[in-house]
């Protein structure tokens, strides 16, 4: 494998947790490179459709030719969030037999130094998934006051030293611009007290996910899109989300939890008006990667998938 090769995590358990039919309708609403659409369209006969969309050009950009020339695909650059005007624009509005989202950062992305998603690799401060839109994380840093740092670092990243990161990134820019990933990484590890920091994870790992998170709007796309699942979806399609932080698996749980009982009034009630009735049903319990996988893919070893089916 290729180090910038991106190995879809959870393949398997999300092919059977979409529950495919042949001549189904399916959307990949985080397309990145295109491991889970492949492996979907090899199930799908010529009435079969997929339809991918991202926001990222370099995914665009990156298709192969032997998806761009399949007429059961078609990839749509935009964002997730966007989902249900998509969908009512092809007037396939619950007609979808499955969505998939996976929220993880796509190795090339991570291996591109000039994306600046990782401290690994230095590179332009950037963090955008897609570099036409929004501001860029150097921006972000230049701008946003301690107190929004602090309260980012916390919320986004659950980082425990939050404030002192804050502080530091603070101090240092009246000095000089932070501009690359390598100078924030190196601000972030001199915050953070040489005793408490962790030999397997790098002091800016936490930090660096608290301000992609942010200046994305992740968890905004990532709610716009599982409350739209509602309206897009057939009785019986299927939604399946894999995530890689506590985070949004916690938003991904509450959502389909939320969604599979009834409004608190209503409960125990021998009727329930249409209306109030779950529009969801879990599917199963959250599924990790086994040993095997995260030997051959170390990003699989923080995925977490999560699957509901529509009422």
């Amino acid at each position: 494998m290729s180090s910038n090769e991106h190995v879809p995590v959870l393949l398997g358990p999300v092919l059977e947790g979409l529950d495919i039919k042949k001549d189904g309708c399916y959307v990949d609403g985080t397309f990145g490179r295109g491991g889970h659409s492949r492996e979907i369209l090899k199930h799908l006969n010529s009435n079969g459709i997929l339809i991918g969309i991202d926001r990222d050009p370099e995914a665009i950009a990156s298709v192969p030719k032997a998806l761009t020339d399949d007429p059961r695909f078609e990839l749509i650059r935009g964002e997730s969030a966007q989902l249900k005007r998509f969908i009512e624009e092809k007037n396939l509005q619950g007609k979808i037999d499955g969505l998939l989202f996976d929220l993880g950062v796509s190795s090339p992305q991570l291996e591109n130094a000039h994306r600046g998603f990782s401290f690994l690799r230095d590179g332009p401060l950037d963090m955008r998934m897609d570099p036409d839109s929004g501001i860029s994380a150097s921006d972000f840093i230049a701008n946003a006051g301690q107190r929004e740092l602090m309260h980012i670092f916390r919320k986004f990243g659950e980082e425990t030293h939050a404030s002192r990161i804050a502080h530091a990134i603070c101090d240092a820019r009246m000095n000089l611009r932070i501009e690359t990933t390598a100078q924030l990484a190196a601000i972030i590890e001199g915050a953070v007290p040489a005793k408490v920091r962790s030999k397997k994870k790098h002091p800016a790992t936490k930090a660096f996910q608290a301000i992609r998170i942010a200046i994305n709007g992740e968890l905004e796309q990532l709610e716009a899109f599982l409350y739209q699942s509602v309206d897009v979806l057939r009785k019986g399609g299927r939604l399946c989300v894999i995530s890689f932080h506590s985070l949004e698996d916690r938003m991904v749980k509450r959502f389909i939890r939320n969604m599979s009982s009834e409004p608190e009034q209503y409960r125990g009630m021998p009727t329930i008006p249409d209306e109030f009735r779950p529009k969801m049903k879990t599917i199963g319990k959250v599924i990790v990667a086994t040993n095997d996988e995260i030997q051959l893919n170390r990003r699989s070893r923080s995925a977490r998938l999560r699957i509901g089916e529509r009422n």
